[in-house]
């Protein structure tokens, strides 16, 4: 079983979620400035769900070790970024914001790794 590609649709899943709850569930209950911030989370939620899911299809031969570690940081980003961004959009508590940057270099450093297990694939 691929944990990983299980992950990744169940975050997707989630992604989608969260979006339709920001368009009609809380639309008219946030100001504008948090609703863009949650709609941004839930973006970035779903594009890093899908990148997971990349991360699993490249679990494979010497590309495992780098693609076990880009869904690893794929997931950390979600939680970070996405996650502080539902929390400050919905409370308000600005201090989440201080995770927001962590999450976004959880994201970056997940794309670098998956880029170097793409070079471990055999053709």
């Amino acid at each position: 079983m691929n944990i990983w590609l299980t992950v990744a649709a169940i975050n997707g899943a989630l992604a989608v979620a969260f979006g339709a709850f920001a368009a009609h569930g809380l639309r008219g209950r946030l100001d504008p400035h948090a609703l863009e911030l949650f709609e941004t989370g839930a973006r970035y939620h779903m594009y890093h769900a899908l990148a997971m899911g990349l991360s699993a299809l490249a679990l494979r031969g010497a590309a495992r070790g780098p693609a076990q570690v880009s869904a690893i940081l794929f997931l950390a980003g979600i939680v970070l970024f996405s996650g502080s961004l539902y929390l400050l959009a919905v409370t308000g508590f600005r201090p989440v914001a201080m995770v927001t940057p962590v999450g976004g270099l959880c994201f970056l450093a997940g794309w670098v790794v998956l880029a170097y297990a793409g070079t471990r694939l055999a053709s």
